[in-house]
């Protein structure tokens, strides 16, 4: 047996060890026939820490994928979902990583298929590359190292990336080069000058909208003296997050749709990642916007490189303090905070919302990648880009998007009642 069918068969027995193939030096035709040495896929994060927390020091990587986010997320959500996870691993002749690729394998309707660690809980989703390694890889080298990886998982009918940037930190993001067309929404950010939020603001408010901000702090004003605590006590993570899953719970029970936080496994997974080390800091940050000393707001953001990328945020909606969108003015106070703290970069992740447009004024471009590897994967590779595609078009029209969310409401509260009865 070759050592390329070795590893595809154990793999796709679902042994949780490591399988590595080399890839050849050469293709047919005399060229080079990959940018990698070898390849590796293990089930294990905790084997490849190392090299993984190495790379991302100085790799294309967005807080979805730095290490301090996905263990905890594989350990927790993905524990309690039995997710099956693998994370292939490109090195070069020396033995050093040139890219990571964090995978969760998911069947479904009897198609097995590759996407990004994290699913809704990440809002950008990528590999974590070596920016030189990253610059060289062209379209026959990316499908040439999928098609690797797909034989190192074994088994599979696809590969399917949403929610991918176009670039990251000034580079091309390599996969984004085989996308089927844009994803659904895009994702909103603002450039900060160090030291300087006010003026960060400035160049991307508009003056209505700052006048806008002025009254509704005037008004949240007369609530009495407000604070932003950022939890980094075990107890003052366990409030903020009471808080900030309280809150969710009301605001999706009010929408009359599931609400995502609800597993007991996020909260873990929040704990968890919001622990630092004695060496190295926490990924995940957990901020609260007290009044008399209760949570009026909450936010949770990932920090990666100079980058803050905001995952959730809430507010209490049971208090006359809402009225003053305690959402929004946490959000300045952080803007202004992460100013002071010398991040560059800010974002309030994938999706549409008022607040967003207000405060930023540039986007990052997302696309889709549907990548078949079977027949089977073909027909599913097609209808997961029609189905995303179909909801493109949706967001764009804002009369579809205000009936799909009207048909979405009839039907959770429908599920709702069938379970009740």
């Amino acid at each position: 047996m070759s050592a390329l069918a070795e590893s595809s068969a154990t793999a796709a027995s679902g042994s949780a060890g490591t399988h590595r193939i080399a890839s050849p030096a050469r293709s047919d035709d005399g060229l080079s026939a990959a940018a990698w040495h070898s390849l590796s896929v293990t089930a294990d994060i905790a084997t490849i820490e190392a090299e993984w927390r190495g790379l991302e020091a100085q790799a294309l990587v967005t807080p979805y994928q730095a290490y301090g986010w996905v263990r905890p997320f594989v350990e927790t959500v993905g524990a309690a979902q039995r997710m099956v996870f693998r994370h292939a691993v490109l090195r070069d002749a020396s033995g050093a990583a040139l890219a990571i690729l964090p995978l969760v394998i998911t069947r479904r309707n009897g198609i097995r298929f590759a996407e990004f660690v994290g699913g809704k809980h990440a809002n950008y989703h990528m590999g974590i590359y070596a920016p030189g390694f990253a610059a060289a890889l062209d379209a026959e080298a990316i499908r040439r190292m999928l098609a690797e990886i797909g034989a190192a998982i074994g088994g599979l009918d696809a590969f399917i990336f949403v929610n991918q940037p176009t670039q990251w930190q000034g580079i091309a993001n390599p996969l984004a080069g085989l996308a089927a067309g844009p994803s659904p929404s895009g994702a909103y950010k603002l450039a900060l000058e160090p030291g300087d939020g006010e003026g960060s603001l400035r160049r991307s408010m508009s003056s209505h909208a700052h006048k806008k901000l002025k009254n509704k702090r005037n008004r949240f004003a007369t609530f009495g003296p407000s604070e932003v605590l950022r939890a980094r006590a075990p107890g003052e993570i366990a409030r903020v997050i009471d808080a900030f899953l309280r809150q969710k719970a009301a605001r999706f029970a009010m929408m009359g749709v599931p609400d995502p936080f609800a597993l007991p496994a996020v909260r873990r997974f929040l704990e968890q990642g919001a622990q630092g080390t004695a060496d190295r800091p926490p990924v995940l940050e957990l901020y609260s916007l007290d009044v008399g000393g209760q949570s009026v707001a909450t936010y949770v953001g990932a920090v990666q490189a100079g980058r803050f990328s905001g995952m959730a945020t809430s507010f209490a909606m049971d208090s006359e303090v809402a009225k003053t969108s305690p959402g929004e003015i946490l959000l300045i106070e952080l803007i202004k905070l992460k100013c002071r703290e010398g991040i560059t970069i800010f974002d309030l992740g994938v999706g549409e919302a008022r607040y967003k447009t207000t405060i930023c004024n540039e986007r990052d471009d997302l696309v889709d990648s549907f990548l078949p590897l079977t027949a089977k994967g073909h027909a599913f590779a097609w209808f997961s880009r029609a189905k995303r595609e179909a909801k493109r078009r949706i967001k764009a029209s804002p009369v579809a998007l205000k009936l799909a969310h009207r048909v979405s409401g009839w039907l959770n509260r429908g599920r709702g009642r069938t379970s009740d009865d």
